[in-house]
């Protein structure tokens, strides 16, 4: 390893600071080694919209709405060679959570996830991409 220097002003080095108390990282270092890898990613992803690359879509919804889970399923059927696997939870009587592991070109991952999660009673959701290696 190498031992850089970086300037930061009082604000963002705060906010690492903050940071590394809500992780729990043990030293700076290890949060700045880790937000650098996030910003790296995330210039590489956008970079090359089209790179091959693997994901998990995380949702919840009210699976009582109107046709709701009938959109999403159809959704689903239509991107099925995105689709590796979907797992269905029932949180709780109002409240689904579905996990789809994806696979395909980052752009075409997050239109996916884009419009899903943009259904309306699709309460929160969240795509994690990993790029292949």
């Amino acid at each position: 390893m190498q031992r850089v220097t970086v300037t930061l002003d009082e604000e963002l080095l705060a906010d690492v600071d903050e940071l590394i108390q809500e992780r729990g990282y043990q030293n700076r270092s290890e949060a700045i080694r880790d937000l650098t890898r996030s910003g790296l990613q995330q210039v590489r992803e956008e970079a090359a919209p089209q790179a091959p690359c693997m994901g998990a879509l995380v949702y919840v919804y009210d699976h009582a709405a109107r046709e709701l889970s009938k959109r999403l399923t159809r959704h689903s059927h239509a991107h099925h060679d995105l689709t590796l696997s979907t797992l269905h939870v029932h949180l709780n009587e109002q409240s689904c959570m579905e996990v789809a592991l994806l696979k395909g070109q980052s752009d075409q991952l997050k239109q996916f996830a884009d419009e899903v999660t943009s259904s309306r009673s699709v309460r929160h959701g969240r795509l994690v991409l990993i790029p292949e290696e």
